[in-house]
């Protein structure tokens, strides 16, 4: 797994170029600024900014994702490379974006899993809501995320993406209970 560079956290606001790329899911808005990709939502998922002030134009960073986003897809890559502008997240969630970023693809973590890797052990439900709020879904994969008896919980972009991503992913720990909720 490359490292990824996260940006810490900085008040200075920015404006990213914006492209929506048509996926099996649904649509996806992939944003990005100079530095690298900055988002990466589904249509209609929660927490989905209003990017209507956006423009939409060219960025190296989009295309790069949206290359392996197309193998991701098809289950030729499991990894991803892109570099990462997280600068609006706060030091806490930039941890446990972190945290999700060495989620290996096929495996799974739970909330409190999270809140140890991190050293914020009582944190689980502050965890739970910095995953809610990763703004570079898949890439960042908080689908991987799940309740502490294995439960698929919360998932922004919706529980039926979340099981198709795992499906996708070949989870195998969770092959019955994912089979049982297709």
């Amino acid at each position: 797994l490359r490292p990824r560079k996260l940006i810490s956290y900085m008040k200075t606001p920015f404006i990213p170029v914006q492209q929506t790329i048509h996926t099996t899911w649904g649509p996806l808005l992939l944003a990005a600024t100079p530095q690298g990709l900055c988002g990466m939502w589904f249509e209609g998922q929660k927490h989905r900014p209003d990017a209507s002030a956006w423009p939409v134009a060219p960025s190296p960073f989009i295309d790069h994702a949206q290359r392996q986003l197309t193998d991701y897809f098809v289950s030729q890559c499991s990894t991803f490379d892109v570099p990462l502008d997280l600068r609006n997240g706060t030091a806490f969630q930039q941890a446990v974006w972190r945290a999700l970023l060495a989620i290996p693809c096929g495996q799974v973590a739970s909330y409190s899993t999270i809140a140890q890797r991190i050293g914020k052990p009582a944190a689980v439900r502050a965890v739970g809501a910095a995953v809610g709020r990763n703004p570079v879904s898949i890439i960042v994969p908080c689908h991987r995320v799940l309740g502490a008896t294995g439960a698929l919980t919360g998932y922004a972009g919706g529980l039926d993406r979340k099981k198709a991503l795992l499906l996708l992913e070949n989870a195998t720990v969770l092959q019955p209970e994912l089979a049982l909720a297709a």
